[in-house]
């Protein structure tokens, strides 16, 4: 079966895991498929803000561990697409309240009601990343192009593999091919080649993100956000598609390296 349970992840906190996974589950449901994103950083919740439905919740997970009501019901439906829900975290509570058994018992409940299930893991690598990856079919390792990231990314990539999952794919967000080109950050091809694992996406620096945060309005629906195309073209390469990568330009020039590693593309 092909994978529909998805966990984005990092191990390092505050490297764009919850802005990739609103932003991957608003493209894939913009394209017809059904999907439910959820929130699974207890205590810290920050889904609902990137989707703008932080006005409309009524019950959590925990709720939903709880008995109160099932998971149907805490399900918010998404403003611009009939397709897309969010399962939100609980804000009041800490991470141990949610068990790696909770989640797979409510993942199992909605897995044959979507398409895909996107779990937005909390930063660390203890009890609520242990829960997080614990239903996933497939794990994508965000990190920044630093080291401190790539490090934790690293971390991260060993636990999923002591922990029986496949090996995680790589989304590299953030990078600015200034930077890269002027030595004062990594180029792609020394990320790939450190960490070792399959490149499935590279989301650029992008200066409509911060806004489109803010207004909860995922980067994949604004035309204008460069982000916003990798972050779509990643949504395509989740469905088996195979999709280019981008040419991302620096100030004067295309990166060479790009070229080399991507053949062009």
């Amino acid at each position: 079966m092909a994978d529909k349970v998805f966990c984005i992840t990092s191990g390092k906190g505050g490297v764009g895991k919850s802005t990739i996974t609103g932003n991957l589950a608003t493209a894939l449901a913009m394209k017809g498929y059904k999907v439910v994103a959820i929130d699974a950083d207890i205590g810290l919740r920050n889904l609902d803000l990137i989707l703008g439905l932080e006005n409309r919740i009524v019950y959590d997970i925990v709720h939903v561990i709880e008995g109160v009501c099932p998971p149907e019901k805490a399900l918010v439906k998404d403003k611009r697409t009939k397709n897309l829900f969010l399962l939100p975290a609980a804000q009041t509570k800490d991470k141990s309240a949610v068990k790696p058994e909770d989640l797979v018992k409510i993942v199992e409940s909605l897995r044959e009601k979507f398409d895909f299930i996107f779990i937005d893991s909390p930063a660390g690598i203890e009890e609520g990343f242990k829960t997080a990856v614990a239903p996933a079919d497939a794990i994508l390792v965000v990190t920044n192009p630093e080291m401190a990231s790539i490090r934790d990314a690293d971390r991260v990539t060993g636990l999923c593999e002591a922990m029986g999952k496949p090996e995680p794919r790589l989304i590299i967000n953030r990078l600015d091919p200034a930077k890269v080109k002027n030595g004062d950050m990594l180029d792609v091809e020394d990320v790939v080649q450190i960490l070792g694992l399959e490149l499935i996406g590279v989301v650029p620096e992008d200066k409509n993100m911060v806004a489109c945060i803010n207004r909860g309005e995922p980067a994949v629906l604004v035309k204008e956000s460069i982000a916003g195309k990798a972050l779509r073209n990643i949504a395509e390469r989740i469905l088996g598609k195979e999709v280019p990568f981008m040419k991302l330009e620096a100030n004067d020039g295309f990166l060479s390296k790009f070229k080399k590693l991507f053949g062009g593309s």
